[in-house]
Parts: structure tokens; sequence; C-alpha cells
């Protein structure tokens, strides 16, 4: 019954994190000034970025909860925090404020704390550190993006 409680706790936290993230954005990616951006090539359709992020926090709750279970250290909630923080900051930064520059900063600080997710935890989590793949693959993506915009723009 913890493990259902804690899942739904980071659940709950981790969607609004995206809902928070999207409104925070106003109409950014259907914006004038975002659609007109020299834009990387592998940059997926629209619809894929709402999949994506769905999968990932789906993944990612389900590895907070393991890791909280395991180890329920302050260290732990703090990176979630920071990653919860960086994650929302993003959206306004980039989409609502157009700053590439900043916005880049922010996800590059966003993939640092989930990549030391995964390498401060990886011995501790064994074979669940697979839950955290999808959001290490798509934030590493969604960098890559961030960047050839930083660059070609």
């Amino acid at each position: 019954m913890k493990f259902i409680k804690l899942l739904l706790v980071f659940l709950v936290i981790n969607f609004s994190a995206l809902g928070l993230g999207i409104w925070l954005m106003g109409d950014g990616p259907t914006s004038d000034w975002y659609t007109s951006l020299q834009q990387a090539p592998w940059t997926p359709a629209n619809w894929v970025f709402g999949a994506a992020w769905t999968a990932v926090m789906l993944c990612f709750s389900m590895y907070m909860t393991l890791l909280y279970l395991k180890e329920p250290s302050t260290k732990i909630v703090r990176l979630f925090i920071i990653q919860f923080l960086l994650n929302v900051v993003w959206n306004f930064v980039f989409f609502n404020q157009q700053h590439v520059a900043l916005g880049m900063l922010v996800i590059t600080a966003l993939t640092l704390i989930i990549t030391a997710f995964l390498v401060t935890y990886f011995e501790l989590m064994k074979f669940k550190n697979l839950l955290l793949l999808p959001y290490v693959v798509w934030i590493c993506i969604a960098t890559s993006l961030n960047l050839y915009i930083l660059i070609y723009n």
C-alpha cells in the first residue's frame, strides 16, 4: 500500500510539472516566433512531445517511487525538487520569454540532474535504472533540439 500511495504522489507531482510547464509556455510551440526558427531536421512532430513526456513521467514516477522506498533521503528529495523546477522553468524561459541561450543553460542543468540520478543511484537501483532511460534519452534529444536552435538562429 505504501508503494501505491508514494507512486500516486510522484505521478501527481510529475504531471503537475508538465501541466505547469504547458501553462507557462503559452502558445510556445505554435507561436510565430517558434515556427519561424530554423529547427533541427530531427525535430519530431508536435504530438510526439506530449506522448514522450507522458511516457517519461510515468517511468520517472515509478523510478522515484522505487528509489525513495529504497533510500528515503533528503538528497533524493532535493535532486527531485531541482529536477521539477528546472523542468518547469525551461518551458517559461524558452517558449514564453524566448531566451534560447538561457533555455540551453536550464536544459543542460536538467540533463545533468537526470544523469546525476542515474550515476549516483546506479548500483542501488540496478536493473530498475531502465525506468530512468526514457528520461535520459528524451532529455538528450530535447537538449540537442535546443542547441540546434541556439546555433542556427
